[in-house]
C-alpha cells in the first residue's frame, strides 16, 4: 500500500512563493501518476495540477497556470508543487494524490485512488 505525506505548507504573504512536497513510501513513485488537489472552506475539492508517471505530461487548472509548477523526482520518491505569485484565493488545504496510469497519461480528477492527509496553505494580504 502506498503512503503519501505532504509537507511545506504554512503562512505566506500575497505575492510570495511556497513549495510543497509529497513524499511517497510503500511503493516506488514511478508507478503512479500524481496530482495536487486543494479544498478551501465551504468549497469543493478541485484538482490544481497533475503529472504523468514520466513527468513529461502535465495539466493545470486555469486558475494556477503560469504561477504553479508541478514536478517529480522518481529517484527520490518525491513530488513537488512550486507556487509563485500566491493570491488570497490560493488559501486551502492542499492534498497530494496518486493513481495507477500508463506512462504518459494524466488521469482525470476523479481517477485518483490514494491520498495524503493534506497541508494547510494560508495566503495573507
Amino acid at each position: 500500500q502506498v503512503q503519501l505525506v505532504e509537507s511545506g505548507g504554512g503562512l505566506v504573504q500575497a505575492g510570495g512563493s511556497m513549495r510543497l512536497s509529497c513524499a511517497v513510501s510503500g511503493r516506488s513513485l514511478a508507478n503512479y501518476a500524481m496530482g495536487w488537489f486543494r479544498q478551501a472552506p465551504g468549497k469543493e475539492r478541485e484538482r490544481v495540477c497533475a503529472i504523468s508517471r514520466s513527468g513529461g505530461t502535465t495539466e493545470y487548472a486555469d486558475s494556477v497556470k503560469g504561477r504553479f509548477t508541478i514536478s517529480r523526482d522518481n529517484a527520490k520518491n518525491t513530488m513537488f508543487l512550486q507556487m509563485n505569485t500566491l493570491k488570497d484565493e490560493d488559501t486551502a488545504v492542499y492534498y497530494c494524490a496518486a493513481t495507477d496510469a500508463p506512462w504518459w497519461s494524466v488521469p482525470g480528477p476523479g481517477d485518483f485512488k490514494y491520498w495524503g492527509l493534506g497541508t494547510q496553505v494560508t495566503v495573507s494580504s
